[in-house]
C-alpha cells in the first residue's frame, strides 16, 4: 500500500525537521570550541551524528545539551558510526533527564533526602539561608553528567565510574557525585553563609576546576556510609 502524507502533515513534518536542524547547527558551532579536536572536519562529524540521531528519534528531537554528551565520545572514538552507536546507548539513560523526560525532579528529591540523612547540619544551613534545598543549582550537573563541571580529561574518568558503578554499588552513583561536590565545599558554604545566589555563582566559577579524583573518593565514601546506615538499621 502506498503511503500518502497529507499536505498539513507534510508541512508539520518539514517544519519539525527544519527546527531541529537549526538547533543542531546552533549548538554544534559552539560546542567545545576551544578543544583542539574540533576542527571544521570534526565539527562536521559531530553534526552528522547528531542529525542521524534526531532523524531516528524525531519524537524526541534535538534538545540543547545533547551535543555536550556526544562530543567527548567523538573525541575518544573518532569514528562516526561507533560514536553514534555509543551515543544512542548513552541516551537510553540520559534522555529522561531532558525536559521531556520528567526525571529531573526525582533527582532533586533524592538529593534532598540524601543530604538530610548524611549531612543534616548542611541541610539545615541550606534551608535557613534562602532555602535552596530544592537543589535547582544541580540541574546542569544531572543534565550533562557533570560534563561542564569538569576539566576535559576528567570527564572520561567520571563517566566511566558512573557507568561501571551500577555493577558494583548503585545505578544512581551520579547522585553521590553531586552530593560529593556539595560536601567537598561544605565548610566554604557554611562559613560564608551562602544563599541560593551565592552557591550558583560559586559553582559556576568553579566549573572545570574541581578535583575530580577527590570528588569521586568522597562519592564512594557517601555510598558506603548510606549502605552502613541501611545495614545497621
Amino acid at each position: 500500500m502506498k503511503f500518502v502524507m497529507k499536505d498539513n502533515s507534510l508541512s508539520e513534518f518539514l517544519e519539525n525537521v527544519g527546527l531541529n536542524l537549526h538547533r543542531i547547527d546552533k549548538d554544534v558551532h559552539r560546542c567545545d570550541r576551544n578543544h583542539p579536536f574540533f576542527t571544521p572536519v570534526n565539527l562536521e562529524k559531530l553534526r552528522n551524528i547528531m542529525c542521524t540521531y534526531v532523524w531516528d528519534h524525531l519524537d524526541v528531537g534535538y534538545v540543547q545539551g545533547m551535543c555536550d554528551l556526544l562530543a567527548p565520545l567523538l573525541v575518544i572514538l573518532q569514528d562516526e558510526a561507533i560514536a553514534y552507536s555509543c551515543f544512542c546507548e548513552l541516551m537510553k539513560r540520559m534522555t529522561s533527564n531532558f525536559p521531556h523526560g520528567g526525571v529531573m525532579d526525582v533527582h532533586f528529591a533524592n538529593m534532598r533526602s540524601l543530604i538530610q540523612i548524611l549531612d543534616c547540619e548542611l541541610f539545615e544551613h541550606m534551608h535557613l539561608h534562602g532555602d535552596y534545598t530544592h537543589f535547582y543549582f544541580c540541574y546542569r550537573w544531572f543534565l550533562l553528567d557533570f560534563k561542564r563541571e569538569l576539566a576535559y580529561e576528567d570527564i572520561f574518568t567520571v563517566w566511566e565510574t558512573i557507568w561501571s558503578a551500577k555493577n558494583v554499588s548503585t545505578v544512581n552513583f551520579g547522585l553521590f557525585i553531586a552530593l560529593a561536590l556539595v560536601e567537598f565545599y561544605r565548610e566554604i558554604i557554611i562559613d560564608n553563609n551562602m544563599d541560593f545566589t551565592d552557591i550558583i555563582k560559586f559553582f559556576n566559577e568553579m566549573a572545570e576546576r574541581h578535583d575530580a579524583k577527590r570528588v569521586l573518593h568522597i562519592g564512594r565514601e557517601l555510598v558506603l556510609r548510606l549502605q552502613n546506615l541501611i545495614d545497621n538499621k
